[in-house]
């Protein structure tokens, strides 16, 4: 059984006051000196963090194969720290920059008209998917401004005081929070009440999740969501805020919105919905990959071979073989 790591609440409060220092440190300065401050940042963690570099340089040669040489796949990992370094500083900045008034200064919307029908005839739950890809936080927020907030699945943090933290600058862009562990009754609470749930639907999900096929090869997906969506027939909205740039420039896009009233009614829905939507985040994907946290494995987990079946063999009477 593996040793349960220790807290130390001294060094936990310590990291959380650094962390409060970089963000009041980077809330003072413009967006172009956060940028700037995101490359240099970027530019050290990218030759510190040999491990997470390998990781992505790996994943880029799993979903593509030879479509990219060795030093291409560098290239990408390297504007994936930088992409992420300044998503990073967007989020600190956007309470502050983007208001009803002046969203479209920063986001186009694509292919959102039926998913802001629904919201306003109501009655009907969601759930809204995203994967590590471009900004996921400011999806949410901006449903927020309208009026429509979400109620967003995310795992608890270890520091329980950096958990406060980040918990509470969700909930002023707009989103409360439900643990990933332990939640489910409160994500059923949400449909039941015709709300919208959101989750980050990329991670693997261990040896004993669902395989479907991400970039051609198995990856192990949770099936929680496919169950919600059709005990609640909720619609899965799959869509992503994607960097149109230069600068603080985002398209927020749905790519595909699938009904489970449209399904099979069998036993192989959940199936189906998991691939579905899978697929979409692949195909958003493939439209930048630099875009995209590479950084984790998420081909981790493989199906176990199964065993072949021999025939036991015994003998009769007359001393011949026969299958038994």
């Amino acid at each position: 059984m593996p040793r349960q790591k220790v807290r130390r609440p001294w060094f936990d409060y310590l990291v959380y006051l650094f962390v409060r220092t970089i963000v009041s440190i980077a809330q003072m300065l413009t967006i172009e000196q956060s940028y700037a401050l995101a490359d240099f940042a970027a530019c050290i963690i990218y030759r510190v963090n040999a491990r997470h570099r390998k990781v992505g340089c790996d994943n880029l040669e799993l979903a593509f194969g030879d479509r990219y040489t060795p030093a291409e796949r560098d290239r990408i990992v390297r504007e994936v720290y930088r992409h992420f370094c300044r998503m990073l500083m967007e989020i600190l900045h956007t309470p502050r920059r983007m208001h009803l008034t002046n969203y479209r200064r920063y986001i186009e919307l694509v292919g959102h008209e039926p998913i802001l029908d629904q919201l306003i005839t109501g009655g009907r739950p969601m759930i809204f998917l995203s994967g590590h890809y471009g900004n996921w936080e400011l999806a949410g927020y901006v449903f927020g401004l309208f009026g429509f907030p979400t109620v967003s699945v995310a795992r608890t943090l270890d520091n329980p005081y950096l958990d406060r933290y980040l918990r509470t600058f969700r909930e002023r862009t707009g989103q409360s929070l439900i643990p990933k562990s332990g939640g489910f009754d409160q994500m059923e609470e949400v449909l039941r009440s015709g709300r919208v749930l959101s989750f980050l639907a990329d991670q693997a999900a261990g040896q004993r999740g669902l395989y479907v096929d991400f970039f051609g090869r198995p990856a192990s997906t949770h099936k929680a969501i496919a169950l919600l969506a059709i005990e609640h027939r909720a619609p899965v909205v799959v869509g992503v805020a994607r960097r149109i740039g230069p600068g603080f420039r985002y398209e927020i896009r749905c790519e595909d919105i699938i009904d489970p009233a449209d399904l099979t009614g069998t036993t192989d829905d959940v199936r189906l919905l998991t691939q579905r939507f899978t697929s979409a985040l692949e195909r958003l994907i493939r439209q930048d990959p630099t875009q995209y946290l590479w950084l984790h494995r998420r081909w981790k987990h493989q199906p176990k071979a199964k065993a072949a079946r021999t025939p036991a063999l015994v003998a009769d009477s007359r001393g011949d073989e026969q299958p038994s």
